[in-house]
């Protein structure tokens, strides 16, 4: 895949101040065209350092857009205190670009705020802001990191304990950033992530994060999503299908009241691919960001909802939105737990879910069946031909813990013929249920955008723990992220009424994806 547009590497990047309301001057890079103006703008706000970005800002100047990427409030060129996802990320980008419309280049032109990640958060926030010169025209959302609460945790509550302590590692509460740091720490101690409590993190890491703790405060997930509703301003809404908040990229897509386009591509929060990608696989950002942008600003998009997903391993993109013309695209296939056409069990009915021993997310090989169980393992026959995957994914069993508190991941494992291992879809939920009744669970496992060749099996597994990714349940009934003693959870999995589900391509819609997002 490749990121960015064709670059003018003769246009020149001037560092301007632009006053926050305030006045907490933020410091701006600005990338004009060569050509005379006025002229439509692109706006970045991010907290990774603006200058990373200035090879994006001649891609778009050599475009006929004026660039600007500013490091947010209390981040690198830009002082004050840095408080990540606060109010004044709001303000500070309609301040931007009110600001942008008064300069003669712009001539009160049209605006696009452009992020990804934070920076997706950052742009989201000033379009969904209050009408006036300080709401952009249209907004470029990649990767959306959408808020505290969002990126905290998994919508069913289990918390995101690697990724968040990375970020906050990396960047939390200083004004500059140290991508290595909490490798550097797990290098010196490698059971850094297992101390109790969660919330002790900072001593571990040598340094001060005040803000840390307040991360795990309860407050509710969505909030940007919601007021996207109300929006009218065209977004286009860039994901992955291996990017942990993908299904926040969906969310805000199909909640969105504007012209909304959706590209989800085989790609991790980088937007890069785990693998190498077939040619029709790649997809030029840059460019079609600017063919987006300009479609946007000129109305030409259609007010439905339209957006493609890859079939990763095929080269192909399946087309998705309001209106498939012929019927539906899709159909969902169940795969029943112990049945001859479905999943059948190897081993683990019973299992001991223990937060002392817990299945981890970093390690693909499971016990072969001689060691006490510590997940239920299940697995297909091989699939007689390919299979193409474009939409959620779902387990569905009938369970029960000797705990009232229990945690239950599932993970569901490509092999391929020869039994090499490749991650293909993940979900955990956090259940509340007395204990030892049976009950029904429903874990979401995300969207899948795959084909999956002749001769493949499906290994799922069930377990109550996937740890370092997400912190362990102690099943004590304590706040995982408090809590300093852990107890074992035994559990029980009936394959009586359980099954995985998987939506399927029922008739082929194969498109290309640049038109389908810029029409």
């Amino acid at each position: 895949m490749t990121a960015s547009t064709a670059t003018n590497t003769s246009a020149s990047i001037t560092t301007v101040y632009v006053p926050a309301p305030d006045g907490t001057p933020l410091a701006t890079d600005l990338c004009l065209p060569d050509t005379p103006g006025p002229h439509p703008a692109v706006v970045i706000r991010t907290p990774y350092g603006r200058t990373a970005h200035r090879a994006e800002l001649r891609g778009w100047a050599a475009h006929g857009f004026a660039a600007l990427a500013q490091d947010v409030r209390g981040r690198h060129g830009s002082p004050g205190p840095w408080h990540p996802y606060r109010d004044h990320e709001e303000s500070d980008g309609a301040a931007t670009v009110a600001w942008v419309r008064e300069q003669a280049w712009s001539g009160g032109g049209p605006v696009v705020a452009v992020g990804s990640s934070y920076a997706a958060h950052c742009a989201l926030v000033t379009a969904l802001g209050p009408p006036g010169d300080g709401r952009p025209d249209a907004v470029i959302a990649a990767v959306p990191a959408l808020g505290l609460a969002d990126t905290a945790r998994e919508p069913a509550g289990p918390e995101r304990l690697s990724a968040r302590a990375g970020w906050w590692a990396a960047h939390g509460d200083r004004p500059d950033s140290a991508p290595d740091a909490l490798a550097r720490a797990l290098a010196d101690d490698p059971r850094l992530l297992e101390h109790l409590p969660v919330t002790r993190l900072p001593d571990r890491l040598g340094r001060a994060l005040p803000s840390w703790p307040g991360l795990w405060d309860a407050c509710p997930r969505g909030r940007i999503v919601r007021r996207g509703s109300a929006s009218r301003l065209p977004l286009l809404a860039v994901g992955g299908t291996h990017d942990p908040f993908a299904e926040d990229t969906l969310a805000l897509w199909r909640g969105w009241g504007g012209p909304a386009r959706l590209l989800l591509g085989p790609w991790g929060h980088r937007l890069t691919a785990d693998r190498p990608a077939i040619a029709s696989d790649r997809v030029n950002l840059g460019a079609l960001y600017v063919r987006w942008a300009r479609a946007a600003l000129a109305g030409r998009l259609d007010p439905e909802r339209r957006g493609v997903i890859t079939l990763d391993g095929s080269g192909r993109w399946h087309g998705v939105g309001e209106r498939v013309a012929d019927g539906p695209s899709t159909r969902t296939t169940t795969w029943p737990f112990d049945a001859p056409t479905g999943l059948r069990l190897l081993h683990g009915a019973e299992f001991t879910a223990d937060p002392a021993r817990p299945v981890r997310s970093d390690d693909l090989a499971v016990p072969d069946g001689t060691t006490p169980a510590d997940r239920c393992l299940l697995l297909s026959p091989p699939l007689p031909r390919p299979l193409d995957l474009a939409g959620p994914a779902t387990a569905r069993f009938h369970a029960a813990a000797d705990t009232p508190a229990a945690d239950w991941a599932v993970r569901v494992t490509a092999l391929d013929p020869a039994g090499r291992a490749e991650p293909l879809a993940f979900g955990i939920v956090r259940r509340t249920d007395p204990p030892g009744e049976t009950a029904e669970i429903t874990v979401p496992l995300g969207t899948l955008g795959r084909r999956l060749p002749a001769g493949t099996r499906l290994r799922t597994e069930i377990a109550g723990h996937h740890f370092p990714a997400h912190a362990r349940n102690p099943h004590t009934g304590e706040n995982p992220v408090t809590a300093t003693r852990l107890a074992p959870s035994r559990r029980a999995v009936s394959a009586r009424g359980s099954a995985l589900h998987l939506t399927v391509v029922a008739r082929r819609r194969y498109v290309e994806p640049v038109p389908e997002i810029c029409r």
